[in-house]
């Protein structure tokens, strides 16, 4: 499949957080960074797993040199279609994490275009809470994380408020919003 330009696929991803991810506010701490501009967006066509794994290092790497960078997305258009592929890849980023002594810094979120939680069909709306334009690693700085957290009340009813909002919109509204027919 022949994808858009690099800049075109960030403007994607960024609108996909601004009408998605804050617009249905999945995430109550996303807007704070948009507005703060502290988003790395990096894209990687038709990466291979050992690409990938060291864009994953390389990512790490960039997020200890800048303080002023709070998160980051690795998008990869072209590359780990299958959810299950992307699955794999996940597990083995999440091993380089450990491995390489970042657990505890950082943490990776995961969103994908299929994106399916264990035990739900593809057809709930509830999975558009982790669907995103193309598959991507998200990366967060585990402090700031947990500052957050901590400032934010009844922060473990937001996975099942997020839930109850998709499914009250329904599939067809999230497919919509996602810029699926």
């Amino acid at each position: 499949m022949n994808y858009p330009d690099k800049a075109t696929i960030i403007q994607q991803t960024k609108k996909w957080i601004i009408d998605v991810v804050i617009g249905c506010n999945f995430c109550p701490f996303a807007a704070k960074e948009i507005k703060r501009d502290t988003i790395q967006y990096e894209v990687l066509t038709d990466a291979t797993t050992t690409t990938a794994l060291q864009a994953v290092m390389t990512t790490m790497y960039q997020l200890d040199a800048a303080k002023h960078i709070e998160t980051s997305l690795l998008i990869f258009p072209g590359s780990f279609e299958l959810f299950e592929e992307y699955l794999h890849l996940l597990e083995l980023a999440e091993k380089l994490l450990v491995k390489e002594k970042y657990e505890g810094i950082y943490q990776i979120a995961s969103f994908h275009p299929k994106y399916l939680f264990a035990g739900s069909n593809e057809d709930d709306p509830s999975n558009y809470t982790n669907r995103s334009p193309y598959p991507m690693l998200h990366f967060l700085r585990e402090e700031s994380l947990s500052k957050a957290i901590d400032s934010y009340p009844d922060i473990d009813e937001v996975p099942n408020r997020n839930i109850a909002f998709t499914r009250e919109k329904g599939l067809r509204y999230m497919q919509q919003l996602l810029g699926k027919p």
